[in-house]
């Protein structure tokens, strides 16, 4: 276990490689931000991240990866995760997670944010501002060499507290040349997450799925990619690429003008 987790640790220059990844994918989110909002299709928000990514000489990650066909995800309401963009209309009272990965000279960098469109239901803010809350305190949790349970020990607790659900079959994940890699990142505490840990060096997700009522999904049998709660109820997520250094974790996806820690939806 402990030689495959060596395997894992970035050395400086490939930690910088994937600071320029995050910042990237940040600056891309940053430039979609005032365009999510009522009136504007899923696939518009879709051609937005292409052309963007194209135009500046990076990859988008999703398009084509295990045959995923769009640039992003876009997860509405009751969607968790996976949601095809298209030419569904944003509408008022709609919640939107945007997921984005940029690869920039083969390195990538990964993040979403929940977007509330127009006046939304007090249900919805509230599953918005919990998984928004669950990420900040789960990485205020992290320490060099930690556990990777003590993500889930954080987030299940909070989101209970609150009367919302995790989400198990949808995880975070290792990060760098590849788009998912060891450690899997569960936002619950399974056998796994207390063996393994996040060394310095290591660069990994952190995205909870809450959910408002029960944590169960189904998947669309007809496009095989989205996700939806099973209980039909709104589900939110956001989510940071991080960069466990020697002096604890890092946010390498910061956006400028987005929500900070602490924000209030």
């Amino acid at each position: 276990m402990l030689q495959k987790q060596k395997k894992l640790i970035l050395t400086e220059a490939q930690q910088d490689s994937m600071r320029l990844a995050g910042k990237a994918n940040a600056e891309l989110l940053d430039y979609l931000r005032p365009h999510v909002k009522a009136g504007i299709t899923t696939g518009e928000i879709d051609d937005m991240v292409n052309q963007w990514t194209v135009n500046r000489g990076h990859r988008p990650a999703t398009l084509g990866y295990q045959n995923y066909p769009k640039s992003c995800c876009t997860s509405i309401d009751e969607v968790i995760c996976h949601g095809i963009p298209d030419d569904y209309v944003l509408q008022d009272g709609d919640i939107v997670n945007v997921d984005i990965t940029t690869v920039v000279d083969g390195w990538h960098g990964d993040q979403s944010e929940t977007f509330l469109i127009g006046d939304v239901s007090d249900e919805k803010r509230a599953v918005t501002q919990c998984a928004f809350d669950c990420l900040y305190m789960a990485i205020d949790a992290l320490t060099p060499g930690c556990r990777v349970a003590r993500i889930g020990e954080t987030i299940v607790p909070e989101a209970n507290r609150r009367g919302f659900s995790v989400v198990r079959e949808y995880v975070g994940h290792g990060l760098g040349r590849q788009f998912h890699l060891d450690p899997s990142i569960p936002h619950f505490a399974n056998r796994q997450a207390r063996i393994d840990r996040l060394y310095p060096g290591m660069c990994f997700t952190v995205e909870p799925m809450i959910n408002a009522g029960s944590r169960f999904t189904k998947t669309d049998k007809n496009d095989g990619w989205t996700v939806r709660t099973k209980d039909s109820r709104p589900s939110a997520q956001f989510e940071h690429s991080i960069l466990m250094t020697e002096s604890g974790p890092e946010i390498l996806t910061l956006t400028t003008d987005g929500p900070r820690k602490g924000h209030q939806f």
